[in-house]
């Protein structure tokens, strides 16, 4: 079982200010609207309503974060999570790139979307989740640059490949990888950036981007590897605040 299933909601905020105080490392999902964003995240985490995917594409304007470990697999169990045992945190983005969104909502969330990826120093990585068959949009590569400064890896997901043909597939996948080695830093050097084909409905890419998510925040270390690096070194997690509120799906 993959130690992703054992995702479940923790805490929901739309100010800096608020993000938990938790120093574990944190992976944020990133993407336009209707892009598969909450989709991936929910088969990725085997729970079907764990990412809220609004019926209005755009409408989710919080980030949204769910732990890993702490607690019992599923959403529906009723047992505290428990803090010190949390071992990582997948954050949910607000979707972007929604024409109907209001002027001072896009304000908002561009402002909130990139202090949030270049001054979080949890984050360890970014998922960039693209429609393969229009990825590398406007804002895509916005997201993109704002991030790559920090040095931190980005994994490309391009979803929906299951409605591109095999040669659609190689082509796609082999310009993304060219777009991608295309950002070098200023000594040359390349960032690390990954690419990867992803189908929800065919169930493509599921378990390469299972693994390279684990690899990126460190749950492919086993537990008494962690607890040996505690104990020698000292555990500094901090506990957020215990007022964390249940996600705005209104």
């Amino acid at each position: 079982m993959s130690k992703l299933w054992q995702a479940r909601f923790f805490t929901t905020v739309n100010q800096l200010r608020d993000l938990p105080a938790t120093v574990v490392p944190e992976i944020a999902f990133a993407g336009r609207s209707n892009a598969g964003k909450s989709t991936a995240i929910n088969i990725l985490t085997n729970q079907k309503g764990l990412a809220f995917a609004s019926k209005t594409p755009g409408r989710t304007q919080h980030i949204n974060y769910f732990s890993i470990g702490g607690a019992h697999v599923g959403q529906h169990r009723k047992d505290p999570t428990i803090v010190d045992e949390i071992r990582a945190m997948l954050v949910d983005l607000p979707g972007y790139g929604y024409a109907e969104v209001s002027g001072n909502a896009k304000l908002h969330w561009q402002k909130l979307l990139g202090d949030y990826v270049q001054r979080r120093e949890q984050l360890a990585a970014l998922v960039l989740i693209m429609d393969s068959r229009r990825p590398f949009t406007d804002l895509d590569t916005q997201m993109l640059e704002w991030f790559a400064p920090t040095g931190k890896p980005i994994h490309c997901i391009l979803t929906k490949a299951d409605k591109l043909n095999r040669n659609e597939q190689a082509n796609v996948l082999r310009e993304a990888k060219g777009v991608l080695e295309s950002y070098v830093d200023e000594d040359g050097e390349g960032f690390p950036f990954t690419v990867q084909l992803f189908s929800a409905l065919k169930r493509i890419g599921i378990e390469e981007a299972d693994a390279k998510i684990q690899e990126l925040i460190g749950l492919d270390i086993e537990e008494a590897d962690i607890d040996d690096a505690i104990d020698g070194g000292g555990d500094e997690r901090q506990a957020p605040d215990a007022s964390a509120q249940a996600p705005d799906h209104s």
